[in-house]
């Protein structure tokens, strides 16, 4: 993943993602503010999302966006502590 859909996919996690249910999440586009997409923790309605096999096909690699991947940096950032086990 590029730096700059690292860069996008942070600015997106801190000000851009609404929890809709457990696994679905609206995302705020980073180039048109008109626009938002429908995000699972496994895909997005973006182009770069639904392009992303036409240019990677055969090479292995998991489809990903800024949008994917702000929702894992939106979920790091509000997960919830794990109880603490007594000795």
């Amino acid at each position: 993943m590029s730096a700059n859909t690292i860069k996008k996919a942070k600015a997106l996690a801190k000000d851009g993602v609404v929890k809709i249910e457990d696994d679905l999440y609206q995302i705020k586009s980073s180039s048109d503010p008109t626009k938002s997409y429908f995000v699972t923790s496994e895909t997005c309605e973006c182009e770069g999302f639904k392009n992303f096999y036409k240019f990677h096909h055969g090479k292995g690699l998991k489809a990903n966006c800024s949008h994917l991947e702000a929702v894992r940096i939106f979920k790091e950032m509000h997960k919830k502590p794990e109880p603490k086990k007594g000795k």
